[in-house]
């Protein structure tokens, strides 16, 4: 089982590999850093034996979370990283007052649209061109309930 834990600046090495190896145009240190410097949103990174294989950064403003960037290593997938990151950003958003789960995806990724329909989320839209090549992004939204969270 992946353990999940808030993102530090010194994990940034990885993640900018992870993000490099998952997006021809992927965010850069800047914006991580902006975004771990944020008040609004929340950073955290998924370790396999103890090496990070997966990221994930979710806002939540007012009753509304949205995953903003969400990573696997090509290495690590299928091994319960995505879903692992996936229920954490489920509960903290619920814990947060969030009654909707956004996020984008583009269209050319199948594997992780599936995940995400396996999960709950429906697409609710479409950016045509939204990304570099002209591949559309995907919008996409799971209602959150409080069983969605764990029992402690």
């Amino acid at each position: 089982m992946p353990c999940i834990r808030p993102m530090t600046e010194a994990d940034l090495a990885v993640v900018l590999a992870i993000e490099q190896a998952c997006f021809p145009r992927g965010w850069s240190c800047t914006h991580f850093l902006a975004e771990l410097a944020s008040e609004r949103a929340t950073c955290v990174v998924a370790e396999q034996d103890g090496q990070v294989a997966g990221y994930l950064c979710l806002t939540v403003l007012l009753d509304e979370a949205e995953i903003l960037n969400v990573a696997v290593d090509p290495s690590s997938r299928r091994c319960g990283i995505g879903n692992a990151l996936l229920q954490w950003a489920c509960d903290q958003a619920v814990r947060q007052g969030a009654k909707v789960l956004r996020l984008e995806v583009r269209a050319s990724s199948a594997p992780a649209i599936g995940l995400y329909q396996r999960w709950g989320f429906r697409q609710t839209g479409l950016r045509r061109a939204y990304y570099e090549d002209n591949i559309d992004a995907v919008l996409m939204d799971k209602k959150l309930m409080e069983e969605d969270v764990d029992a402690v």
